[in-house]
């Protein structure tokens, strides 16, 4: 038994990552930014404070580590600057393996800050994976979910551009294939779901979901950006969300990769099964 240290562990991957290695009988080092649940032991869960802006906890949390799984929380435009110190700690302790998170397509522009980190673990010397996902399924039930529930709309700068949308549990599967095992040591995986789908189409599956009319909205770069400030947003990362929709609505979101069924066994779920399942979420639009 390894004990493993998972960063973002109640977020949207994470908390799956979590879910599975306990599944599998390893403990965990579940990371949180709340110091109040430091400490805290859920069966083989053991949750440690780091604040990744700071650094502060950084070191703590990875002693009698094995190996880690590493991201970017939402919220950090400069992903190198949160992941570069904990890829360092890695490397400190000579970890067994680390499995970074990454982004489809953060390959692309080698000075991209994502990259960086990318390339900061490829260079660690460390066993490393990078799993670069599409963009997630579940962002329809989280940051797209206000436009949806309150005006039946789905607000996005997007065109007609084609997504093969991932479930996050696909991701989950992905990560816990190559976090506990080592023949596929040192190699970067593009992961989607198996289709591509255009906004318009996600509507369509949507509203078949819910027995609600939901269309897509097509809107400005500029109006997304002033809507994520005024949902709070710190201003370098709403403008690196909008830049990155910029390279969705191109369509450089729209390959499909087999990676998921390759590495897992099991083919990726599809939109519909991920619409039937969170049905709930979604109500009517507000009446006036």
């Amino acid at each position: 038994m390894k004990t493993y240290l998972v960063v973002g562990a109640s977020g949207t991957v994470g908390s799956c990552v979590v879910q599975g290695l306990v599944g599998h009988g390893e403990e965990v080092r579940a990371l949180t930014s709340r110091k109040e649940r430091a400490g805290a032991r859920e069966g083989k869960v053991l949750w440690t404070y780091a604040n990744l802006a700071s650094g502060e906890g950084v070191s703590e949390a990875f002693e009698g580590v094995q190996r880690a799984f590493l991201l970017a929380p939402p919220g950090y435009a400069d992903q190198h600057a949160v992941l570069r110190p904990l890829i360092d700690e890695a490397r400190r302790r000579q970890l067994e393996k680390v499995v970074l998170m990454s982004a489809m397509g953060a390959n692309a522009v080698e000075s991209a800050p994502l990259r960086q980190a990318e390339i900061a673990l490829e260079r660690s010397g460390l066993a490393y994976n990078i799993v670069r996902p599409n963009w997630f399924m579940q962002n329809f039930h989280t940051f797209w979910l206000h436009g949806i529930n309150t005006q039946g709309r789905i607000l996005l700068p997007a065109g007609k551009a084609k997504t093969s949308f991932i479930d996050a549990r696909d991701i989950a599967d992905v990560v816990l294939r190559l976090l506990t095992s080592d023949d596929l040591r040192d190699q970067a995986f593009d992961i989607t779901g198996p289709e591509a789908l255009d906004h318009d189409e996600v509507a369509a599956i949507l509203s078949r979901a819910t027995g609600k009319t939901i269309r897509y909205q097509e809107i400005t770069p500029q109006q997304m950006n002033q809507a994520l400030l005024a949902a709070g947003l710190p201003a370098d990362y709403a403008g690196f969300l909008v830049t990155i929709l910029g390279f969705l609505a191109q369509g450089y979101a729209a390959p499909v990769t087999g990676e998921v069924e390759r590495l897992t066994g099991h083919q990726p779920r599809r939109f519909e099964q991920y619409a039937q399942e969170n049905s709930a979420v979604w109500q009517p639009p507000a009446q006036a």
